[in-house]
């Protein structure tokens, strides 16, 4: 049977997934992404002819053009199914373009799931190549454009070549660069606690200090600490006031791009392109037995958590049937997109099918893919469960006038936390923490009283959860921009990652105050977020794209004549190690990497020595006994522990060794962070201790 249609995707691994459903009256053929874009030789956008773009072919792009011209020729018609987003759309434009198919023709295929019924549906209406989403493309391409091509050269004859200024990567160092400053004015303020360890029907609980005569008081000073410690005495805790109440706890919605992105680098450890990167391979299709190649969430772009009536009642019924009927609200849950901002075109990020619960499909997946699916899979169902209820108990104690107060809950009914709990970037936890039975009157044994003395901690560094988060309330961006930002601003050296915590560079701090002196528009959060719902409209069919361009070069090319002329030339001077060049003899200088700052020869480009900066943590080598351990960086940036006398000993630990040997066998212990503290254990034999880290963030 001859094929009379061709559809065209980005991918083959989408090519294969479809091309199963739709059968052989159709060829399936992928794009592999843009066919073209602009060149990178030059600015490539006519100014002065109402910003018209000048595409060219992506450079290697030959082969697979050719394949499908040869196809085009072939069959009576063509469908474009490229992803239902901006960029998709841009996609299937420019080869509507080069196929010389008609932007009148309904040759658009779209579907927010790869499934058999999703895609048959979708080809039954077919629609034209929405423009407005094609223009708000073209506007964002040619305003990055624009920024980027106009204030690099600048930054090249000013500051250093190779430099480069992007529109919203800019805004992103800034928040990092704005936070660090804080982080360095920041003057902590001394505060005191005091915690009473008590006794009722042989359980011991925790009591924190609350105030004087039932009257909230905070402890600033060591002098209040021994006046209240003073009023206690030896006087006994008498329980004065006993409040119960149930409360209940609602469950997360389901996941939008920014919200997956901060729970798999909380949950999984995953940089927020790597999260990106296993999710796309999730929704194009993978071969799980059986059923053959299936997509197995849906699209996982979007920043709205809409689910449609037809999931709902399919996880409905998964929930009664799974965990009894009690769990199902009464009402199917619905969840409305967060902030005037946020687009609906799309659904929350699901399953495409509710029944297929993890370990089903354990085996056809790698470790990755697996823990992520997991994560989509649980967080959905939990948003279509009932409620949580939980018991709380509130008791007010009186020592000598003094009040203290300890607060237990218990969960009466799971609901939604019997599959999944949202996680924090604090690591705090939901654990029970049960009160004896007490009664009003009741004295209490007293174990021990505890004073401690703590300091306000500065606002915390942004890792990359909380700077998706930031973005994504500051209105910078949208949901496909997140990952390419973290990672464009790594690449150019503008910020660096240190302990999974982005801190800037020299570099980063130069450009963005010399960005703030002639650009201050670019770096303005307020303005970035209002061009974004420019480009939001454009979308939408109520602006030109053109006048929005034109809106902003107005101003913008005012600025670049005033910076040609007044930015001064700025050398950035490297700081000179004491080390020496075990190579040509010369001083090695501190560098920024992605990953912090490393070690090079001052004689780069003639000498291309580099080594990492080693920390030693004060233990001896458990395999040589002569070297010391050191802190060092793998080639992904990940943190490790090494004899520093590599390669003549090859000792290696992710977990950090700590200098005290075991107290039961004499070996090498390991501490291991956990998300109540530090648990220090033996590599030898099962002695394993929990110590506390005080004032953790």
């Amino acid at each position: 049977m001859t094929a009379e249609t061709l559809v065209i995707v980005e991918s083959p691994a989408k090519a294969k997934t479809i091309g199963k459903y739709l059968g052989s009256k159709y060829i399936v053929r992928a794009s592999m992404g843009h066919i073209r874009d602009l060149p990178k030789s030059q600015i490539g956008v006519e100014v002065e002819n109402g910003f018209t773009p000048k595409y060219i072919t992506i450079r290697g792009k030959g082969d697979v053009l050719k394949e499908l011209k040869d196809a085009r020729k072939k069959v009576k018609r063509v469908f474009l199914a490229a992803d239902p987003d901006r960029e998709g759309e841009a996609i299937a434009w420019h080869l509507a373009h080069y196929l010389e198919v008609s932007e009148e023709e309904p040759c658009r295929v779209v579907f927010n799931e790869i499934t058999k019924q999703a895609v048959k549906e979708a080809f039954k209406h077919p629609r034209k190549i929405n423009m407005d989403l094609v223009n708000a493309q073209q506007a964002r391409r040619i305003l990055d454009r624009l920024v980027g091509y106009k204030i690099s050269p600048l930054l090249w004859k000013k500051v250093k070549k190779g430099l480069s200024a992007g529109r919203v990567q800019s805004v992103a160092v800034k928040l990092i660069l704005d936070r660090e400053k804080e982080i360095k004015a920041f003057v902590p303020e001394e505060y005191w606690s005091i915690t009473a360890t008590l006794t009722a029907d042989g359980t011991a609980f925790e009591a924190k200090f609350y105030g004087v005569g039932g009257e909230k008081k905070e402890l600033g000073n060591e002098a209040e600490v021994n006046s209240i410690l003073e009023t206690i005495g030896k006087k006994a805790f008498v329980v004065t006031e006993i409040r119960e109440r149930e409360r209940q706890r609602n469950p997360s919605p389901p996941f939008i791009t920014s919200s997956l992105q901060q729970e798999a680098a909380r949950k999984l450890n995953f940089r927020a392109a790597k999260t990106m990167q296993i999710a796309q391979q999730l929704y194009e299709g993978v071969d799980i037995g059986k059923e053959g190649t299936v997509g197995l969430i849906t699209y996982m772009r979007t920043d709205s958590p809409r689910i449609s009536p037809v999931a709902q009642e399919e996880a409905r019924s998964y929930i009664e049937e799974v965990f009894g009927k009690s769990y199902v609200p009464e009402t199917p849950r619905n969840y409305t997109k967060k902030g005037a901002n946020a687009q609906d075109a799309h659904e929350g990020i699901r399953p495409t099918s509710a029944v297929r619960d993890p370990e089903s499909v354990k085996p056809y997946l790698s470790r990755d893919q697996f823990r992520l699916y997991k994560l989509v899979w649980e967080r959905f169902i939990a948003s279509q469960m009932s409620s949580a209820v939980l018991d709380t108990v509130t008791a007010d104690f009186d020592a000598g006038g003094t009040t203290f107060r300890a607060v237990g809950s218990k969960v009466k009914f799971p609901g939604f936390m019997k599959v999944y709990v949202e996680g924090n970037d604090d690591g705090v936890t939901d654990d029970d923490k049960l009160l004896p039975p007490l009664a009003v009157g009741q004295s209490l044994k007293t174990n021990k009283i505890d004073p401690k003395q703590h300091f306000t901690q500065p606002p915390p560094r942004y890792t990359e959860a909380r700077l998706v988060r930031t973005l994504e309330e500051q209105g910078i961006g949208r949901p496909s921009t997140y990952a390419p930002i973290l990672d464009t601003i790594q690449r150019r050296g503008y910020v660096a990652l240190e302990e999974k915590k982005f801190v800037p560079t020299e570099l980063g701090e130069l450009v963005i105050e010399l960005m703030e002196q002639f650009f201050p528009e670019i770096l303005d959060v307020d303005f970035t977020s209002h061009l974004e719902e420019d480009l939001d409209h454009v979308e939408e069919g109520k602006v030109d794209w053109v006048k929005v361009l034109g809106s902003f070069y107005e101003s913008f090319e005012q600025r670049l004549e005033v910076a040609e002329d007044e930015m001064k030339e700025v050398e950035l001077q490297d700081e000179v190690s004491d080390e020496v060049c075990e190579k040509c003899g010369r001083h090695l200088v501190y560098k920024m990497g992605r990953f912090g700052k490393f070690l090079a020869c001052s004689g780069f480009p003639d000498c291309r020595n580099a080594k990492p900066i080693v920390k030693d943590i004060g233990v001896t080598c458990p395999t040589c006994k002569k070297g010391r351990i050191v802190e060092r960086r793998s080639k992904r940036g990940r943190l490790f522990y090494g004899c520093d006398t590599y390669p003549g000993c090859e000792y290696v630990s992710w977990d950090q060794p700590v200098a005290q040997p075991c107290p039961n066998c004499g070996s090498l212990m390991v501490s291991k962070k956990t998300k109540n503290g530090v648990t220090v254990q033996c590599t030898a034999c099962d002695y394993k201790a929990e110590v506390q880290e005080e004032d953790a963030e």
